[in-house]
């Protein structure tokens, strides 16, 4: 079965490998951000930074800048492997009844003994929010490096519906915090539900075990005519191939994607996926 258990004032979630129904998480206690109770926590006081909003410094271990479209490769070498989390995907699995689509907008990052500030996972401006129904699946802006596990993680979120012209007016989705040790975080993959005020997000991960960091780039080097590309990353887990959607969008001329980054146990595959179409992406 799945159990929460307190440990030192921070809600743990202890997995056990005999279930695999989806559970809710167990949000800390007072770790809202709308109310700013997450900044008064002493739980959090000596371990994470939460007053600190500055985004993580730094870089995938193994990749510099890409000069003129061509990646290059000559800060490489070779780093040991560790524990590490990886989030397969985000979906969005409730919304107020009385909405076909909704704006969301909003962030997810975690934050780990590595320098331990935001290391966004999803981020999207109220400005520029992201049209989403229920079931899609919400697409991860991050993250930015790898994600430690040799020490616990800690997830933290604070995600809102658009609904009028100011702030005020929005709808909370999913607030608060989540803390995942890594001794007793599953190392196959798992499904979570976050509930929030008006909905809630199901996210699936795993702590991969003896695991590298992978960085992902793919350059579109010549466009001829618009075309719709779905990109993923399929790796081995626990002895299971499970997929990671990391692009699925229409490309118009040559550009580089995003850069992502995969954690992949050491002396695995890993294998990308893609799909071109004419048609609109589902």
């Amino acid at each position: 079965m799945y159990r929460a258990e307190k440990r030192g004032g921070i809600n743990g979630l202890v997995v056990s490998h005999s279930a695999v129904d989806m559970f809710s998480m167990t949000i800390i206690e007072n770790s809202r951000h709308r109310d700013g109770s997450i900044y008064r926590n002493k739980a959090f006081e000596g371990h994470f930074c939460i007053t600190n909003r500055d985004e993580t410094r730094l870089e995938p271990m193994m990749f510099s800048e890409p000069t003129d479209c061509r990646p290059s490769w000559e800060t490489c070498s070779m780093h040991s492997a560790c524990a590490m989390m990886q989030i397969f995907s985000l979906k969005l699995a409730k919304i107020p009844i009385d909405n076909d689509c909704i704006q969301l907008y909003g962030y997810i990052a975690v934050r780990n003994d590595l320098d331990k500030l935001l290391n966004y996972v999803v981020n999207y401006s109220r400005d520029n929010p992201i049209i989403m129904r229920q079931g899609d699946l919400i697409e991860m802006t991050g993250p930015k490096r790898g994600i430690s596990m040799c020490c616990s993680v800690l997830l933290e979120f604070d995600m809102r519906i658009k609904k009028g012209e100011q702030e005020k007016d929005d709808l909370q989705l999913i607030d608060g915090a989540i803390d995942y040790i890594g001794l007793i975080t599953a190392t196959f993959p798992f499904t979570k539900r976050i509930n929030g005020d008006c909905g809630a997000v199901d996210i699936t991960l795993a702590r991969v075990y003896w695991a590298v960091e992978a960085t992902i780039q793919v350059i579109i080097s010549d466009v001829q005519s618009g075309f719709n590309l779905y990109l993923s990353s399929l790796c081995f887990v626990s002895d299971v191939w499970k997929e990671i959607q990391l692009f699925n969008g229409p490309i118009g001329e040559s550009c580089g994607l995003r850069r992502y980054v995969v954690a992949v146990s050491l002396d695995t595959w890993m294998h990308l996926k893609l799909k071109v179409s004419t048609t609109p992406p589902a």
